[in-house]
């Protein structure tokens, strides 16, 4: 006998993905219905808010992308054929990269509202006998593109903060003693207002991004004038003769071209912030206009003064502005590194739910959009990691050969996603989807390659930390499917326990018992420990398992599956999505057995406390093991992550050899 009941939660999931989590993926929006578009004033509000978090990073370039271009590594001289070259490499950059993939493409592939690598991850369908084996290598590719995110989260907030501070030194050389205490002093504010949300923050940073957005698009309409052949540089043929004119330097130049569209993949992270129609309106209407006003009118100035090629931003203002535009750009900046910031927070929030990553705190900051997340210990991690960037490279040029080998390669990751995700669940024809693809792929992998050279002037760092963070995600799922191994192994079949429990009729105790159980079959060992030494059993006894499924959010019908399994033993699984917050007694408390309820004082749970022990089983790396007995130990309390009532708890000690 089964029933089913529904259950109103809150938001966040944990405990086991089984195959069932794919099909819930698999069915897209058929199982929830996705909030209306935001319409009128709450959608200006939205947009506003977006402009201050979600283009922060991609709205900062122009401090440094056409600079790097012409004094970076690779330099060349700012000659008339070399300004349009490079002008109409950074157009149709920005035109095919966000606005035609990103904008168009990218954003659709949304997991109910929710986006980011790991998201569209999640939308992939289940393996099947023959395809088992690829979709291992999607998931693969799509964790470490999601771990390369962690890399460009460090370096974005130190590269863009030292950009705009280093302007202090065209107002005064008397400055540049104090720039890294000056940009080390910025970051730490930065990470302390965190806590404070992105509905908070994008308040307060949307307004600044407005006026800096205006500011870009006047500076740079006012020199277009001085020079208005530079709008030729709209003609892609610009672009092939740039190539053809300067070979494998011209091609090692995307490097620096590619300084302009950072921040593809954080938009795309950040889309749960605010939803795709708030980030469209801001790019079309806002962000895209004034970015390409200022790339220009930063080229038409060269066209005139090519000696201002060592900074043409802020050769862009007159004497009078410079220093507000330092203060501005600087506040940007700040800014820019939100997009980041808040990208990490929810990438690392799908990764706990996705069972990637141990338990984490995490704080909802805003009541209507539920992406709206902070994490402490993510928060300062990033914050230790920016500032040791800061004092070791020093200038920001030095910090632009570390930028991009990142961003390019989960680029390419997410085209290659995309492109299975639109073949199999948007059933587009190969003949369509291959050929949009290899577009992309071809954009990509040029940036790529420009990039690649930078690993051994500072590129290793984002490697470095991308396989770290990969490593702790791919040891903590595999180690929680081994762990799950071992506890089935010490259950017993429900059969062979309800018969030898009807043999020797244990004591029962008024109250209703629920044991928390990994895997939704067998008995948990904690009920055995505690029949072995108290020698009794509840009058009801449930054995509850928490599924996180591979959706964002489920409907309150098919949050509760319940079954009978023999006199006063019932079995029930709650699933959420991996944007949902697991309450345990709230689910209960909509849940009728045996047309009784759930008196939460008359309640007790029981958790199993295991102490790992790494072992020669076959599994893992005897170091693995270690890794992950050391995480499950400093993994968040299980009450607390459940909404569980600590005074009703009792946990149960269980040692298990992996």
């Amino acid at each position: 006998m089964k029933t089913d009941s529904g259950d109103s939660t809150g938001s966040h999931p944990a405990s086991l993905t089984p195959s069932g989590a794919f099909e819930a993926a698999a069915a897209g929006t058929e199982r929830t219905h996705l909030p209306a578009a935001p319409q009128g004033k709450y959608l200006a509000i939205l947009t506003v808010g977006a402009l201050g978090i979600v283009f922060g990073d991609i709205g900062t370039s122009p401090l440094y992308a056409l600079r790097e271009c012409f004094t970076g590594h690779h330099p060349i001289p700012p000659s008339p054929t070399n300004v349009l070259g490079i002008l109409s490499l950074i157009f149709w950059a920005l035109v095919l990269t966000i606005s035609v993939k990103y904008l168009g493409f990218v954003l659709r592939a949304d997991n109910r509202g929710e986006g980011g690598i790991l998201a569209l991850m999640a939308l992939l369908r289940p393996p099947s006998t023959t395809g088992a084996s690829r979709h291992v290598v999607l998931v693969a590719l799509g964790l470490f593109g999601a771990a390369l995110l962690y890399g460009d989260s460090i370096i974005t907030p130190a590269i863009t903060v030292l950009s705009a501070v280093e302007g202090l030194e065209i107002v005064t050389p008397a400055f540049k003693p104090f720039i890294q205490p000056i940009v080390v002093v910025i970051l730490i504010v930065l990470f302390l207002i965190q806590k404070k949300g992105t509905a908070g923050v994008g308040a307060v940073f949307g307004p600044v991004m407005v006026l800096w957005f205006v500011v870009l698009a006047v500076l740079g309409l006012v020199h277009i004038f001085d020079a208005p052949r530079v709008l030729a540089a709209v003609n892609p043929m610009y672009g092939v003769r740039f190539f053809t004119e300067n070979g494998l330097i011209g091609f090692l130049l995307l490097g620096s071209v590619f300084l302009a569209v950072t921040g593809g993949e954080a938009l795309y992270a950040d889309m749960g912030h605010f939803g795709p129609k708030p980030i469209r309106v801001g790019w079309f209407l806002f962000v895209l206009p004034s970015l390409l006003l200022n790339y220009f009118g930063q080229g038409a100035l060269l066209l005139v003064n090519p000696a201002a090629a060592s900074n043409p931003l802020f050769e862009l203002a007159p004497k009078w502005g410079l220093l507000p535009l330092v203060i501005l750009a600087t506040a940007a900046s700040v800014i820019a590194s939100q997009a980041v910031i808040s990208g990490a927070f929810s990438l690392t929030r799908q990764a706990i739910h996705l069972g990637y990553m141990p338990r984490l705190r995490i704080d909802h900051t805003s009541e209507k959009e539920i992406g709206q997340i902070y994490l402490p210990s993510i928060n300062w991690v990033l914050a230790v990691a920016c500032i040791w960037l800061v004092l070791s490279f020093r200038t920001s040029g030095a910090l632009a050969a570390a930028y991009g080998v990142a961003v390019t390669t989960t680029m390419g990751i997410t085209t290659v996603l995309l492109y299975v995700y639109a073949r199999e669940t948007w059933k587009v024809s190969r003949v369509v989807a291959l050929p949009v693809a290899i577009v992309f792929l071809v954009v990509d992998l040029a940036f790529f390659g420009a990039n690649i050279v930078k690993i051994g002037s500072g590129g290793w760092v984002p490697l470095a930390m991308a396989l770290f963070v990969y490593t702790v995600m791919t040891t903590w799922k595999k180690g929680r499917i081994i762990l799950a191994e071992r506890l089935r192994e010490a259950s017993l079949p429900v059969d062979v326990f309800l018969q030898d429990v009807e043999k020797r009729s244990p004591t029962r105790v008024r109250g209703t018992a629920v044991f928390m159980d990994r895997t939704p079959e067998g008995i948990p060992p904690p009920l055995l420990h505690n029949l072995k030494h108290n020698k009794i059993l509840h009058e009801r006894i449930v054995f509850l398992t928490v599924i996180t499924d591979e959706v964002p959010r489920l409907k309150e019908k098919e949050r509760t599956r319940s079954e009978f399994l023999g006199p006063g033993f019932w079995r029930v699984t709650l699933h959420y999505g991996f944007m949902e917050n697991p309450d345990v007694p709230r689910a209960l408390r909509k849940l009728r057995l045996d047309n009784k309820g759930f008196d939460q004082m008359d309640t007790t749970y029981f958790l199993g406390r295991e102490t790992l022990i790494a072992s020669q089983r076959p599994g893992m790396a005897l170091w693995r093991e270690h890794v992950f007995a050391w995480m499950a130990r400093s993994e968040g309390r299980a009450t607390a992550f459940f909404n569980i009532p600590p005074g009703r708890v009792v946990e149960l000690g269980l040692q298990v050899e992996l």
